[in-house]
């Protein structure tokens, strides 16, 4: 399974227009590969390098495994509440340094049985022995570096 953007490659600089000092929308997202056993995906955005620990970006869970594509700013099952507090997509907006923001892409065995507005703990709760497949992006992104390219 693989999971991929037009937007930037894995491993590079994430573009403003998907971060907090741009539009904050999601990046649109290309999901190939999907077993043949999964019943639905899950998409979660973390930045492993937030000071206080990870930091959740986006929770998306019972995505239908037909799914190829997550247009630009696209909704396509049950949004959890990320770490500002909010439903949905919260972009990229360290204080200082490149973080690393990783999208991972989980196929899975069923469905995932909690509501809509849920923590990443309910989620990874719900997922514990459920999970067939695991895909990975990364976007970095730097507001330091961004302004040097201004």
């Amino acid at each position: 399974m693989k999971i991929s953007s037009a937007a930037f490659k894995d491993g590079e600089m994430m573009p403003k227009k998907y971060t907090a000092d741009g539009e904050n929308i999601s990046p649109p997202l290309a999901i190939e590969g999907v077993p043949l056993k999964t019943e639905s995906l899950i998409l979660i955005m973390e930045d492993p390098d937030a000071q206080g620990g990870t930091f959740t970006h986006w929770l998306v869970w019972n995505i239908s495994p037909e799914k190829t594509e997550i247009k630009e700013g696209g909704k396509t099952g049950f949004e959890g509440r990320n770490d500002f507090g909010r439903l949905g997509y919260g972009g990229p907006c360290p204080p200082s340094g490149i973080h690393k923001y990783v999208f991972r892409l989980h196929a899975m065995d069923g469905f995932m049985p909690i509501t809509s507005g849920s923590k990443i703990d309910a989620l990874k709760k719900a997922m514990t022995g459920h999970i067939l497949e695991q895909a990975t992006l990364i976007g970095r992104y730097s507001r330091e570096y961004n302004l040097a390219k201004q």
